[in-house]
């Protein structure tokens, strides 16, 4: 290790939204810091002007912000080592291409596109082991350099890779990996627009940065000899590496937008919480060595570690989100589901309603083990906001029998005798009229639900005529006696 604690960083291109691939990677970043009591570092590298998008930037700020994953330096934050936006640092690494060329590392390469492309096509149809560079530019002499450099010739910089021992990486997940020198490319390192590749600004950060691993997508695994070079070269010290295993889609195919969502944004429009969805993200490709599935942010920093990082591709299971949505949901207090529910009321036909916070806390803590969304509320529960329209036609011609009038009559007068009655109470008083009826207690209660709610399912009976309260309760059971008749 580098330094005594860890400087890790997340370090994505702003091109129109976060993938939750590259969410896992600033996850495990972040997870990896905190554990260590380390700092995690979100850096910009927007350098392909190419795939520039307006208003990527903010929304990708935006998006870390609202998952939890703040950083301790970035571009909103500041820090020892900014600017933390790569197209706000040309000249630092304009100084490190040319020190690199200065030794002999780095050359500059006056290529035309087209010579490029009639190169790549003559190494096609010569089938050769590897389609790249040939070096042209690296005889040029000096004062040819210089003279095209003076009349402002089109250029690149290229990696001046030489015959030599094979480059060796050490690698957190992978173990050690090796790489033949006759493989890595001549890569370019600054574009003709003056703008460095990912290889040169990336190297150059982590290295100003004081980077101490280096924690990314197994994508870049191939590209990681080009930056130990570069780390040699420059005479630095190279961090540790950790390549993360790739997302698969279901048929083990790489995750794509063509299969689903791949956006942090689609998930958190439809209402998934950061929490559930932090907590199967880290779940895609680490576990702790243990069955235990449900973790909070806290319970992941405390367990995490990159030993425990699979090699294997990871298979991205929208069910097994959708359980973690459920769960995290069920383990909120009430208090914390409110300002949910009273988002979602504000949405609904029930907006201009007022409820007072008491009713609303009890109807959270009622419905918080049935939904798997917080719109839910409004779909699974509405009765607690309304009196039923309608009665499930399937539980009336189930439950609903000639005599239940006379029975819920009879539900009703005990039901008067009550003062501010509670769930224990009303279950002793539908008890007695059942007895005192000589018939089981469902054929009281699956009416008295159909009554009160319109549906057969939900919280147990006597919680919902808890929260209704006796006034409603008895009000509706009336109006269920009056609208529901049998053919």
């Amino acid at each position: 290790m580098i330094n005594e604690t860890p400087r890790v960083r997340f370090a994505p291109s702003p091109t129109g939204y976060l993938h939750v691939g590259g969410l896992r990677t600033a996850l495990y970043n972040y997870l990896f810091a905190k554990h260590n009591n380390g700092t995690f570092i979100l850096r910009i590298e927007d350098t392909d002007r190419n795939r520039f998008v307006e208003g990527a930037l903010e929304n990708l700020l935006d998006t870390m912000e609202w998952v939890g994953l703040v950083p301790d330096e970035g571009p909103r934050q500041g820090g020892i080592s900014g600017p933390y936006i790569q197209s706000e640092r040309l000249d630092i690494y304009k100084k490190y291409a040319d020190e690199l060329i200065e030794s002999g590392k780095a050359y500059y390469c006056f290529c035309s596109s087209e010579r490029l492309e009639e190169l790549r096509d003559t190494q096609l149809k010569a089938k050769v082991a590897q389609v790249k560079y040939d070096k042209h530019c690296l005889n040029l002499s000096k004062q040819e350099i210089s003279d095209r450099l003076k009349n402002g010739e089109s250029h690149v910089i290229r990696l001046n890779v030489e015959p030599g021992s094979k480059v060796k990486i050490k690698d957190i997940v992978r173990g050690n990996v090796e790489f033949d020198r006759s493989t890595i490319d001549y890569q370019v390192l600054i574009k003709s627009d003056g703008y460095p590749t990912y290889h040169m600004a990336n190297v150059v950060d982590d290295h100003l940065m004081k980077i101490t691993h280096v924690i990314r997508g197994e994508e870049w695994l191939p590209s990681t000899p080009k930056h130990v070079l570069l780390y040699e070269f420059l005479n630095w010290e190279i961090p540790e590496f950790a390549h993360l295993p790739l997302l698969l889609n279901a048929d083990k195919s790489k995750l794509s937008k063509r299969q689903g969502d791949v956006a942090v944004e689609d998930y958190r429009e439809k209402g998934y919480l950061k929490s559930s969805l932090l907590n199967f993200v880290a779940m895609l490709g680490w576990s702790a060595g243990d069955d235990k599935e449900f973790y909070t942010l806290k319970e992941l920093i405390e367990n995490f570690s990159l030993e425990r990082v699979q090699k294997s591709g990871a298979v991205f299971n929208i069910d097994k989100l959708n359980w973690l949505n459920a769960e995290h949901i069920k383990n909120q207090t009430n208090e914390e589901l409110l300002p949910f529910l009273k988002k979602e009321l504000e949405k609904s036909e029930f907006r201009d309603k007022t409820f007072s916070d008491e009713y609303l806390l009890k109807v959270a803590g009622a419905m918080k083990s049935r939904l798997n969304f917080y719109g839910d509320f409004i779909e699974r529960s509405s009765y607690f906001f309304e009196e039923p329209k309608t009665y499930s036609q399937d539980i009336v011609d189930k439950r609903w029998k000639p005599e239940t009038p006379e029975h819920l009559n009879k539900l009703i007068s005990e039901f008067e005798k009550l003062e501010n009655p509670v769930h224990d109470q009303y279950e002793i008083s539908l008890k007695k009229v059942a007895e005192e009826l000589n018939i089981g207690g469902g054929k009281l209660i699956h009416p008295v639900r159909l009554a009160v709610s319109g549906i057969g399912v939900g919280p147990g009976l006597y919680e919902i005529l808890e929260i209704l309260g006796k006034e409603e309760v008895i009000k509706r059971i009336k109006t269920a006696i009056d609208k529901i008749k049998l053919d």
